[in-house]
């Protein structure tokens, strides 16, 4: 016998979203999943390989990033091009997260794996909230979101030269409150698309990917941090025990 909450969930999902926006819904986050082991098999490049993160690497990612955006979906037509031109650019950004996950293995490996699934807790959660809640509730999001976008980037400029230690921790927080955010604001609007006639499911889940990405990127940082600042804290107490 199902649970109760269960019911509730499964009724509240089905009378929410109608067939079609369902169906593209499913479409989108297969082509998340790819996307994140294409990302993963990226790094695994990076790590593993002599191909290292680098210029190249960054150019590479953007050739088919624009290649993406400048290809139509028209309909559905050329959507393995599509796809294929999407798995590229995943696969290089995921050779761009090596540099990182080289510093965090260092510190501890065990953080790459407790940042996936925090990321991934985290992500679906915010995607279950956005689902469930009313028809557009969170569009309203989208331009607190750019705007506090504009401002982390300011930030992150005057921070190159003040090289301030609380002004990096407070892009690192904030930024990971936006990508929070952007997880409610792109799936409410990719649905409300798609109610529109917007079927591009590949552009989409470009979207969802670059959140996925920011939250990963930002959890891991603050992990990596908290492992330096308990060993710190260690050394100082076995320094003054001494």
């Amino acid at each position: 016998m199902e649970r109760p909450g269960l019911n509730t969930f499964l009724n509240s999902f089905s009378t929410t979203l109608e067939a079609p926006v369902k169906q593209h819904i499913k479409n989108v986050y297969a082509c998340l999943s790819m996307s994140t082991l294409a990302a993963g098999l990226g790094a695994s490049i990076h790590l593993f390989t002599n191909i290292q993160a680098g210029f190249l690497s960054a150019i590479g990612a953007l050739v088919f990033l624009f290649l993406l955006m400048s290809t139509p979906d028209d309909n559905g037509k050329g959507m393995t091009k599509r796809v294929g031109y999407l798995l590229g650019f995943s696969t290089l950004t995921g050779v761009g997260l090596g540099p990182i996950l080289e510093t965090a293995i260092l510190i501890n490996p065990s953080v790459i794996i407790t940042a996936f699934i925090g990321t991934s807790v985290i992500f679906v959660s915010f995607t279950l909230c956005a689902l469930l809640s009313k028809r557009g509730q969170w569009i309203y999001l989208g331009g607190i979101l750019t705007t506090l976008l504009n401002s982390l980037l300011l930030m992150s400029l005057a921070n190159i030269f003040f090289g301030s230690t609380l002004l990096f921790n407070a892009q690192v927080y904030l930024g990971l409150i936006a990508m929070c955010g952007f997880v409610l604001y792109d799936t409410q609007a990719i649905i409300e698309k798609r109610r529109q006639g917007n079927k591009d499911f590949v552009a989409h889940s470009l979207d969802l990917f670059i959140d996925f990405l920011g939250i990963f990127k930002r959890l891991l940082i603050i992990l990596m941090q908290k492992v330096n600042q308990t060993r710190r804290r260690n050394r100082i107490r076995r320094e003054g025990d001494n």
